[in-house]
């Protein structure tokens, strides 16, 4: 049989696969749906959706369990056009796609839309300036092409180690994003999360590789799909009677713009806003010489704890003076970093709308008031940029993104798959901006204002998840719920919209799978390209070209689990929230890989030293700039002076310097050394493509 009318014949038996997965996933929500009408706890309901959909996966992936190298690194290279583009979707829609999007837009606003455009624009670029040429290339991995292309050693070993790193900081936010889903769904502490769904992340990559995880993530991306969509149309039809929700966007945001500034004048929130100024003012007093502040609250509470103790205090009081003595902070250093965490939270919540910019407003700041607000203008407008192109260059240069178009049949398909790609993270992508505002109508006209003995339910279940996710105090002590008094964190938004819309858990439970399947499908991705480039490209290139074959997966396997291991234990840590993540692992990608791979395909003039220093001072300059700007990692550097910021960039968008950079110090050594040798001039050749 020829190769095309295998390809259809495996394409027609996929189309019925799939097509029957669809169907009965969505007949066992419906299943659940009439149990919990019978009564059905929701704890049951939230553990058979963690146990079923990873059954499912890990059947998936007992299934196409494989030793051949062809299978495990590139899925024999017969993925239809069609199902990678949907593979490519769910490798795609990650933690921060799927939690994170909608979160940051409901906080942001219009500045969130620099997700969407960068991340979508990325794919633009993938196919115009790699994806076809790096299939025709035809070989494994990305360092592949970097030790082919530019010779020796020293490119491909480069080219794994920013490889690790960027897909290393990746796979530590999915698997955040793992253990935040199964806490909530299973009630179990959030550490334990992590290692169980890491189970579920390992079986599928572990026993198959690509050809496992690429028949996988199509699963997880039908699974994801109907998840987002469900809710946010259930929720524009509660709230408008229209089940497309893209088409009210704009109604619900006039009726938000409204509320906003309703919000901006009500004396509640102005009082509330008041108290955090005050308490921003006596952080800020106790900043100037922590030492001495921390050591007088300590003698007061002690004082105060010797007090009670002294005329029989209440045992509830004595408790809790004792509570309030250990949680002081243990010493200055500990003490200026949790009042510089306060200090930054009172002052945000000292701003209307709970430091929120206007949902509608393009930019924070004003461009034609005082200078200070023409400033603070300038500044968000140039991040909204800066962050969109990291992202957009981001995108081209994502190992895991770029090595799934190693396995389609030919450079036709490549570009194929990355329009599909580009259709089913849409119907993402154009969801997300319309559920942060129906789920921002929900919060202001519903949750704001009610009584904080009446609050659902959902609010205590999140705040027992982790209080950093959601919190709520009475500040101003009048018993009502004002918007300054919530703290709501952009990773729960999406997996609380059910909850916040007033559904049947059961809805929560499928957003939760979804947001279950798209962080396994991203980790599985990412963990197999550390593997591979660990087991391939370090211990097969370079190490033992002659090795046997079950030796090399199998090495591959042990490798993997080691790194799922580590980013499981980091993960636990909780370092960062996951789309900073995320966004980190892009500006990485970027500085790293995207000027040698774009050099390194159109201009033949480019050489291995420039690729090895170029590559070096664009992941220098990227590294630098997050390190010295980033809090957690200022605080792992035991930085403590003021920040720094160039031009105002946030540390995000830190690829906006290591890019160009790259490029442009490869463009310089590129000239000053030797040209390329004959090989790599013959790559070169084998990369052109017919017109």
């Amino acid at each position: 049989m020829s190769g095309a009318a295998s390809n259809g014949v495996l394409r027609r038996q996929l189309d019925k696969v799939y097509l029957w997965f669809a169907v009965a996933f969505l007949g066992f929500v419906l299943l659940l749906a009439a149990l919990e009408q019978l009564g059905m706890s929701r704890q049951w309901i939230g553990m058979t959706f963690l146990l079923s959909t990873i059954a499912v996966y890990a059947a998936i992936g007992i299934m196409s369990r494989t030793i051949d190298p062809e299978e495990y690194y590139v899925a024999g290279r017969r993925v239809p056009a069609f199902y990678n583009g949907m593979a490519t979707g769910a490798d795609w829609m990650s933690a921060a796609s799927f939690i994170g999007l909608a979160g940051t837009l409901y906080v942001q606003g219009y500045s969130g839309l620099a997700f969407v455009m960068g991340w979508t624009g990325g794919y633009c670029l993938v196919a115009l300036l790699l994806a076809p040429y790096l299939r025709r290339y035809g070989q494994f991995t990305i360092p592949d092409f970097l030790g082919e292309r530019y010779g020796g050693h020293a490119p491909r070993l480069l080219g794994v180690v920013a490889a690790i790193l960027c897909s290393f900081i990746y796979v530590v936010a999915q698997i955040y994003g793992v253990g935040l889903i199964t806490s909530r769904l299973t009630g179990l502490a959030f550490e334990v999360g992590v290692f169980l769904g890491l189970g579920g992340i390992l079986v599928c990559s572990f026993l198959g590789g690509m050809r496992a995880v690429t028949w996988t993530q199509v699963a997880q991306y039908i699974v994801l799909i109907l998840a987002y969509l469900l809710p946010v149309v259930w929720l524009s039809v509660k709230q408008t009677g229209v089940p497309v929700p893209q088409l009210v966007y704009g109604v619900q945001l006039e009726k938000i713009t409204e509320r906003e500034r309703e919000l901006t004048t009500d004396p509640a929130e102005e009082q509330v806003r008041m108290i955090y100024l005050h308490q921003a003012g006596v952080l800020e007093d106790k900043l100037k010489d922590p030492a001495t502040a921390l050591a007088n609250e300590r003698k007061l509470a002690e004082a105060y704890l010797e007090a009670l103790r002294d005329f029989n205090g209440l045992a509830s009081e004595i408790a809790e003076a004792e509570k309030d003595l250990s949680r002081l902070p243990r010493d200055e250093s500990s003490a200026r970093a949790l009042w510089t965490r306060q200090l930054a939270e009172a002052q945000e919540k000292s701003r209307p709308l709970n430091g929120m910019v206007p949902h509608a407003q393009q930019f924070a700041g004003d461009p034609n008031g005082t200078p200070a607000e023409q400033l603070e203008f300038q500044t968000s407008r140039r991040n909204f940029l800066a962050l969109v192109f990291c992202l957009m260059v981001g995108t081209a240069a994502l190992p895991h993104i770029l090595m799934r178009y190693y396995t389609v049949p030919d450079v036709r398909q490549a570009r194929q798959s990355v329009t599909w790609s580009l259709l089913f993270i849409a119907l993402l992508y154009f969801t997300a901006p319309a559920l942060a505002v129906l789920v921002k109508f929900e919060v202001f006209n519903v949750l704001v204002g009610t009584s904080f003995d009446r609050l659902p339910s959902w609010v205590a279940a999140w705040n027992k998840v982790d209080p950093a996710l959601l919190s709520v105090r009475d500040m101003n002590r009048d018993g009502i719920l004002q918007l300054n008094e919530i703290s709501i964190g952009v990773d729960i938004i999406v997996l609380a919209t059910a909850e916040i819309a007033g559904l049947p858990y059961v809805i929560a439970g499928l957003v939760a799978a979804g947001g279950l399947a798209a962080a396994l499908s991203t980790a599985d991705g990412l963990l197999l390209t550390i593997a591979n480039a660990l087991s391939h490209d370090v211990y097969y290139k370079m190490i033992d070209p002659n090795a046997a074959t079950a030796r090399r997966v199998t090495i591959s396997k042990v490798l993997l689990l080691a790194v799922a291991l580590s980013a499981a234990y980091v993960a636990a840590q909780k370092p960062a929230d996951i789309l900073f993540l995320v966004s980190a692992a892009f500006s990485f990608a970027a500085s790293a890989f995207f000027p040698p791979l774009v050099l390194g395909i159109f201009w033949r003039r480019a050489t291995g030293p420039a690729a090895v220093l170029g590559m070096l001072s664009g992941l220098g300059v990227t590294f630098y700039y997050m390190a010295t700007t980033q809090p957690w990692l200022r605080s792992v550097f035991g930085l403590h002076g003021p920040v720094e910021l160039w031009w105002g960039i946030q540390p995000i968008s830190a690829g906006v310097f290591g890019v160009p950079v790259g490029f442009a110090v490869m463009v310089v050594v590129s000239w000053l050394t030797p040209r390329p040798s004959r090989p790599a001039q013959d790559l070169m050749d084998r990369l052109r493509l017919p017109t």
